[in-house]
């Protein structure tokens, strides 16, 4: 009877048909339009089921059923092959039939985090995620969105975003991305919300991230370097390189506390080697040409931060307090934000008497309003201090801290791994360009493999065409309503904070409706074709 009634089945094309029929009557708005979609896969599903089952004769289909009785008992799993390649099957549809999935990104809670009723972008665009329930005393820190096995990504129905990417690397990781880096994302790209800051750290390149992984893994979790890029939404500051060797040597004459600290000997040698060549351009950057003198300002920078960072407790804590008491009598307190006496006091009440808040003194303050950004290769100190960003790195965890926090600090291997570039904040500033066709997306493209990031800002009733990219990306929309939409498929953000992957290849238009509507998205690419 099966297979009498399967020589009568329709065909594919009459139901690829109907679906084109059904869903392009004007009359359908397209909530019915997504959801009669829906019901007509469901109905192929269906059939692709029953007529697998078809070529089968009597004899083989009673020996499947023999076979699956026998392995049974004896506790062995049977596996149909022919329904397990109609399961593949429905796998390959279903991914190619959507190019463009929503994702449930991951929240991450640290001290640092800026709390919920402080406005934390983190809690607001975590507030539609399933399960998520909002604190407005907790501190929402960081929103994850990627491969990485600490807080992967996931589809809405609970599969891993690492696992749906396996399914078919090919596509949608793109033949290039995939053969490089198999199914799991080279970048991992977050949400940021800074209420206090984070350590002075930095990340370890490639040949020291294998090196400390091997030696530590319970501490250095990943063995892949960490360059890193933050993009701001709302206005940020952070620490970020270090300063020009000119400005170090001034702190040094106008700061007793800070020279006491470093200690007279190193003071005298850094002033006097820095004074005696103050015209040259070597003492403001690192990027001289002249080499041989670039080398030797680096290695006086290295002993004087190697000096601060293994300052003995006992007078790290004497000279802050000095410092404190010196810039409170002065009326610091009422000094304006971001100022070197309010800074020196935040980072007080945040971390009191630590040694990183002279930090103060040898690394830039870089001040970012919403849509600047700036660059961290790997090696380079920084902390972020305030504001909401948009950050994306290579897919690591790596992070070397030394001060202004309670964790683990590995004095040692920060001071050794750092690279002693040095230069004004204006160096770490990344200028974006407009991305290929794009009128209204900017493109920020870092000196590195791992990612890039678009940036697109629509006007109600603009919209933006963004070309295939030959690799994976993730979307997040961060401010106002707006469709996403590629060939058959259109998708409406209810919600700031709703995220997608969208696979190689994939053409995507971006409209804004009655509001702004803003969107950042993540993306690799193979050489040679951004």
């Amino acid at each position: 009877m099966i297979t009498d009634w399967s020589r009568d089945r329709p065909t594919m094309a009459v139901i690829r048909g109907f679906l084109r029929s059904a869903t392009s009557r004007q009359a359908i708005d397209w909530h019915d339009r997504i959801a009669l979609k829906f019901l007509v896969m469901l109905l192929c599903c269906a059939y692709l089921t029953i007529s697998s089952m078809a070529p089968r004769d009597s004899k083989s289909f009673g020996t499947a059923i023999r076979l699956q009785s026998r392995e049974s008992e004896m506790g062995v799993p049977f596996i149909d092959a022919q329904a397990q390649d109609t399961r593949t099957s429905f796998d390959q549809i279903s991914s190619r039939a959507s190019p463009i999935v929503e994702l449930i990104p991951q929240v991450q809670s640290y001290d640092w985090g800026k709390l919920g009723k402080d406005g934390s972008k983190v809690a607001e665009y975590s507030k539609h995620l399933p399960d998520f329930q909002y604190d407005e005393n907790k501190p929402y820190a960081e929103l994850w969105m990627g491969t990485h096995t600490s807080l992967p990504s996931k589809l809405m129905d609970g599969k891993l975003l690492s696992d749906h990417l396996s399914s078919d690397p090919g596509q949608l990781m793109g033949k290039q991305i995939s053969d490089q880096y198999g199914s799991q994302l080279p970048f991992l790209f977050k949400v940021l919300a800074i209420g206090k800051a984070l350590s002075i750290q930095a990340h370890p390149d490639r040949q020291l991230a294998i090196k400390l992984h091997m030696e530590r893994p319970n501490v250095y979790k990943d063995d892949n370097h960490k360059p890193e890029m933050a993009i701001a939404i709302t206005r940020f500051s952070g620490f970020c390189g270090f300063r020009p060797l000119n400005q170090i040597s001034k702190y040094l004459e106008d700061v007793p506390e800070f020279a006491a600290v470093i200690g007279k000997e190193t003071t005298s040698r850094f002033l006097e080697i820095i004074t005696s060549d103050l015209s040259q351009p070597f003492v403001a950057s690192s990027t001289s040409t002249d080499h041989a003198s670039v080398k030797k300002h680096q290695a006086v920078l290295k002993e004087l931060f190697g000096k601060l960072m293994n300052a003995s407790t006992e007078s790290v804590t004497e000279q802050v307090q000095k410092l404190i008491k010196r810039i409170e009598s002065g009326g610091g307190r009422d000094k304006p934000f971001g100022s070197d006496e309010e800074l020196l006091l935040r980072l007080n009440d945040q971390f009191p008497d630590d040694v990183g808040i002279f930090c103060a003194f040898v690394l830039n303050v870089v001040q970012l309003e919403p849509g600047q950004a700036a660059f961290l290769q790997a090696d380079e100190p920084h902390a972020y201090l305030t504001g909401d960003i948009v950050e994306c790195m290579a897919s690591s965890d790596n992070v070397v801290r030394a001060g202004l926090t309670p964790k683990l600090r590995d004095v040692p291997t920060l001071t050794e791994m750092l690279t002693y570039s040095y230069g004004p904040s204006a160096s770490q500033l990344m200028k974006p360009t407009l991305f290929k066709s794009c009128q209204h997306t900017k493109l920020y493209d870092p000196p590195i493999e791992e990612f890039s990031v678009l940036l697109t800002k629509l006007s109600p009733g603009e919209q933006d065409q963004h070309p295939p990219i030959n690799g994976p990306s993730i979307l997040i929309v961060t401010q106002g309503s707006g469709t996403i939409s590629t060939d058959g498929q259109e998708i409406a953000p209810k919600h700031e904070g709703q995220v997608y992957f969208i696979a190689a290849g994939t053409p995507v238009q971006i409209s804004a409706k009655e509001s702004t509507f803003v969107s950042y998205r993540a993306f690799v690419e193979g050489a040679g074709q951004t």
